[in-house]
């Protein structure tokens, strides 16, 4: 069995996770969505960092951080007993980048245009478009409460890791993602971190619109 700490994305609501969770669950797991301070103008990286390590308490976990989570991630294995780092259609940081920083460095905007022109859908950046495309209408209706702002402050604070832990590390890509296509993704975890990416049926979203197949991919690791 393993304890998992899920770290949501932009805006922190752990409901991102809330069709996840019951799945690793079953499987005999202990799976905790972290509720980050996302809209907080005051909250920095170091506050997401302490939800983080405060919600593992002490126990030796797992880590799986989609999107904007992948900048807390490393710096909670700092303070906390991880076993394991995942990314999930993350943000991969370099040491001492900025979220703000992380898009020109990556070549993001040029990555995510090129895919949707190949793709046929729109360039111009809309939540459905780029995050709710593959979502159950009945799961978009529910999530409207929890469509929470992310304040700018935590892209201003850099992520002041030296480098990678010797843990297993590994990248999770959604193959339908818009926002961040897959071949974007395969490239920044190959740069970044010398891994291949293991794919999962799926958009930016994953765990609202596939959590079966995300959790048979995570429980295939062996944790």
């Amino acid at each position: 069995m393993a304890d998992w700490i899920l770290i949501p994305g932009a805006g922190g609501d752990p409901w991102q996770f809330h069709k996840l969770v019951p799945v690793l669950e079953k499987a005999g797991h202990r799976a905790i969505a972290v509720d980050l301070p996302g809209n907080d103008k005051k909250a920095g990286l170091s506050d997401y960092v302490q939800r983080v390590v405060d919600a593992a308490g002490g126990r030796e976990v797992v880590l799986v951080a989609q999107s904007l989570g992948g900048f807390t991630a490393p710096l909670v294995r700092e303070r906390a007993r991880v076993k394991a780092l995942v990314f999930l259609n993350a943000m991969i940081p370099l040491p001492g980048e900025t979220a703000g920083e992380w898009w020109v460095n990556t070549g993001w905007e040029k990555a995510r245009v090129a895919a949707a022109r190949k793709g046929g859908y729109a360039t111009k950046f809309d939540l459905f478009t780029y995050f709710l495309h593959d979502v159950p209408k009945e799961t978009i209706l529910a999530g409207a409460k929890h469509n929470r702002p992310q304040a700018e402050r935590m892209f201003a604070d850099r992520c002041d890791f030296e480098e990678w832990p010797d843990i297993p590390i590994h990248v999770i890509s959604g193959r339908e993602d818009r926002f961040f296509p897959l071949e974007f993704q395969r490239r920044v975890a190959r740069d970044r971190l010398d891994k291949e990416i293991d794919e999962v049926p799926g958009g930016h979203l994953v765990a609202l619109s596939n959590p079966q197949g995300l959790a048979s991919q995570l429980l295939s690791y062996g944790f």
